[in-house]
């Protein structure tokens, strides 16, 4: 089973304008954030930029943690615009709204909701023109968009299953004669799920569905687990879709996904008044053969760098047709802090890249946090290949190389047979490649350090580039799986 949207892209929220589908999901600490997506089919997704790439609208200290920064967008068409409310999990942060006309950009510098808590914001309008937000608790405000405020006081609504953890991502619809609120509950780890309930007006009262939750993978042998946090859609056609987010884990127990949670579809149809979720549609499976030459005068909408991306520090026009990176200083320890990549977005996948470290040292990296990474990193006539993992970094393996320009690789191999219940989801290679175009491992590393249930938070691995001391020129990057 493959996702629609593979790769770190959870929380999907998804609305349909004529017959173009649009598609948003958090980016915790990655900058430019909320990336958009559109699609005529709900199954093939095409990349349209990403809303928040500006600081104006965006700003991620150096304070902010990973999985912090964006989380849960919900994204919504009405009165002839585009509404996006999210939470930012930051400095200065808080829940906020961006408007925009076309999906693609751009969006609006940020109307803030200074008295709406919480996180996991919704949007919904009746059809008196009130605008109700909803969120994960779940509370409800009745706000005025122009100006953030909010109009009378926040209603607690109903709050899912009795005994379920983490009533979050509600969403309100109008659906025929009922108003439905539809939550996740039982958090997003192995025991979430969607349930619904409906009501006759906005604010409730709500009834829950008897066959709550509408759908879950918990306690099953299903291969997509943590599934949850969906958003509902109808096509022109009339027929009913639910976006989701889900995981897949992989190896021993007890299971470990790597690609953080990816965005799902599923088919819908309605029994007396109540959705019924059927099964999981699969994404598409072709092979996928991508390489940037860096051409552009701008990195294009897939690369993400963590909270901030300097022209100062990371450039495509200093050299022509190559990405330049300056380092912030000497010595970092975590790569992220000047680099630029994109998500792993398939269990086997290879990167290449072809580096310049004449004026410092960077190399190819495999991020998953500040202190989960592995990378194969050049400087001063040496390769090495180094894992940080918790507070331990060590220097794996090493080999003199020849100066000037070399090629770097990582290769990410699914586990397809298991030793025992300890292996691991993947394995992750570095090397180099030689004059003659054969591939030189330096070392195989285990992937399972590199995975949600090891490093903890919500978000996935990132493949990328990076500086660490001096300035690192980058001539392409490819990406096939």
């Amino acid at each position: 089973m493959t996702p629609v949207i593979p790769g770190m892209h959870p929380d999907p929220s998804v609305c349909r304008v004529g017959d173009d589908y649009y598609l948003v999901c958090s980016s915790f600490e990655y900058f430019p954030g909320i990336p958009v997506f559109h699609s005529r089919d709900l199954v093939n997704w095409t990349q349209l930029g990403n809303a928040l790439d500006r600081t104006s609208q965006l700003l991620l200290t150096a304070e902010t943690p990973s999985s912090a920064g964006i989380y849960a967008p919900t994204l919504r068409h009405h009165d002839g615009r585009f509404w996006l409310i999210v939470t930012s999990v930051s400095h200065g942060g808080g829940n906020m709204v961006f408007t925009a006309t076309d999906p693609a950009g751009p969006w609006s510098d940020p109307i803030p909701l200074p008295d709406v808590g919480g996180i996991d914001p919704d949007l919904a309008w009746d059809d008196e023109g009130n605008c109700w937000c909803t969120v994960a608790g779940v509370s409800q405000y009745r706000i005025d968009l122009a100006t953030g405020e909010t109009l009378g006081e926040p209603a607690r609504l109903w709050s899912g299953t009795p005994g379920a953890k983490a009533p979050e991502a509600p969403h309100l619809y109008r659906i025929g004669e009922y108003w439905y609120l539809m939550i996740a509950e039982g958090g997003t780890e192995r025991g979430h799920g969607v349930s619904i309930a409906r009501g006759p007006a906005p604010d409730g009262p709500f009834e829950p569905c008897p066959a709550n939750p509408i759908l879950s993978h918990r306690s099953t042998d299903e291969p997509v687990q943590n599934t949850g946090h969906a958003d509902l859609v109808q096509g022109p056609d009339g027929a009913w879709w639910m976006v989701l987010l889900g995981v897949r884990p992989g190896g021993g127990t007890p299971g470990w996904h790597v690609l953080g949670r990816e965005t799902f579809l599923a088919p819908v149809s309605w029994v007396d008044g109540w959705p019924v979720v059927g099964e999981l549609r699969s994404g598409p499976v072709a092979a996928v053969s991508e390489r940037d030459d860096f051409d552009g005068s701008e990195l294009r909408p897939c690369w993400i760098s963590v909270r901030d991306r300097s022209s100062r520090h990371c450039t495509t026009e200093e050299r022509s047709g190559w990405l330049t990176l300056h380092a912030r200083g000497s010595g970092v320890d975590d790569p992220a802090v000047v680099f630029a990549g994109r998500r792993q977005q398939h269990l086997s996948c290879r990167a290449r890249t072809l580096l310049d470290p004449a004026e410092g040292s960077g190399g190819l990296a495999v991020r998953f946090d500040e202190e989960h990474h592995y990378e194969i990193e050049v400087a001063s006539g040496e390769a090495r290949v180094l894992a940080r993992i918790g507070p331990l970094r060590t220097v794996v393996a090493s080999r003199s190389i020849a100066a000037g320009p070399v090629v770097l690789g990582v290769q990410v191999d699914q586990a397809r047979e298991l030793r025992d219940a300890r292996s691991g989801p993947d394995t992750i290679s570095f090397g180099i490649e030689e004059s003659d175009g054969t591939f030189t491992v330096l070392a195989t590393l285990d992937g399972r350090y590199l995975s949600t249930e090891v490093a903890g938070g919500f978000t996935g691995r990132v493949i990328g580039v990076y500086a660490a001391t001096g300035t690192v020129h980058f001539d392409w990057f490819d990406y096939v799986a």
